[in-house]
């Protein structure tokens, strides 16, 4: 594979926050770049007026980046190729737009996500529906609007072939983002989706008014858990200390921006899960993933008490003060896994 100058066009799938930062950021570097939006009304009116005021309002969209409706016009000659669709819909785009990639196209999916039913990551989807095709996987702790602000971001590129972690590299490179490599690809997948469950808690936590030191082991904890989840099912554990596992949690359970950590904030200040979803507006990617996660520790017998403990609060009616009463009178357990004896 070629180095960023081969990279004569790429393309963006899905206008959401995120989607809309990286193409911007790909047409600031030189790249002509398309943006793909399924509303056909809201790609004219982005294109026209420069700004996507829905998702990343102030963000004045580069020249280089063309705004369309038309996956054939967005795919045509794009050799680098980002997904950035809701885990829902991720599978329907990847079906539409396999006829029109590029067969050398290298595809990256920059959503966060399980799929229900079949318990699948967004690489793993990749896989089936893009056979051949060069994959990999950017997460990290990339709150959108920051970024618009070119405020400092570190996060990761992951994949099993090195030439793909260079050229996403090479391609993003700026003054303010910076992208670092990993081949472990689940690792960093389950760390952009596990932590949202924690983050939800965190919100809990905050609401109230728990201290500094409780805090810091309610993420300590978390990572434990999450590292210890993400390696039944194939990672790294060292995954965790990075980035996308620690950098990630740290950022989603201390943003009052983030749809999860106030879902647990409202919970915690005694409204239902209805009314707090009814009040944040959008459903938190935290509950559906803690539900398919529940299951799917019980199915392998994986020890996550915080996760259970959110579960009951959530959908067994038990309360905040059981269920950390419970916490505290647990096991006692070695502080870190997987370290060598």
């Amino acid at each position: 594979m070629g180095m960023v100058q081969s990279i004569k066009q790429a393309a963006v799938l899905g206008g959401g926050s995120f989607g809309t930062v990286l193409a911007n950021m790909l047409a600031e570097n030189g790249i002509p770049t398309y943006l793909w939006m399924r509303d056909a009304a809201r790609a004219a009116d982005v294109q026209q007026s420069r700004e996507n005021h829905h998702y990343i309002p102030g963000l004045k969209l580069h020249s280089n980046l063309t705004i369309t409706a038309d996956l054939k016009k967005a795919l045509d000659g794009s050799a680098l190729v980002l997904l950035s669709i809701p885990s829902k819909a991720f599978r329907q785009v990847a079906k539409q737009a396999k006829p029109f990639l590029n067969p050398q196209a290298v595809v990256i999916c920059s959503a966060k996500g399980i799929e229900a039913g079949s318990f699948k990551l967004m690489s793993q989807i990749i896989e089936e529906e893009l056979p051949g095709h060069p994959y990999g996987v950017i997460s990290g702790p990339n709150l959108a609007m920051e970024i618009a602000k070119k405020q400092l971001t570190g996060t990761v590129i992951a994949s099993a072939d090195p030439d793909v972690c260079t050229l996403v590299q090479q391609s993003f490179r700026s003054s303010y983002f910076r992208l670092y490599a990993n081949q472990d690809l689940y690792g960093v997948e389950l760390g952009g989706v596990l932590k949202n469950i924690y983050a939800i808690m965190a919100g809990m936590a905050s609401a109230m008014g728990v201290g500094q030191n409780t805090m810091s082991l309610l993420m300590t904890r978390s990572i434990a858990e999450m590292s210890r989840f993400a390696v039944s099912m194939g990672a790294n554990p060292a995954t965790f200390i990075g980035l996308a596992g620690m950098g990630d949690l740290i950022v989603t359970c201390t943003s009052p921006l983030s749809r999860n950590f106030r879902i647990g904030e409202a919970i915690a200040k005694g409204l239902t899960l209805e009314e707090a979803i009814k009040q944040i507006g959008q459903t938190a990617e935290g509950i559906n993933t803690l539900k398919l996660v529940k299951e799917k520790a019980d199915e392998k017998n994986i020890y996550m008490p915080l996760a259970n403990g959110l579960y009951n609060i959530l959908f067994k009616g038990s309360t905040i003060v059981q269920e950390l009463d419970s916490l505290m009178g647990s096991a006692l357990n070695s502080d870190v896994e997987f370290v060598l004896s």
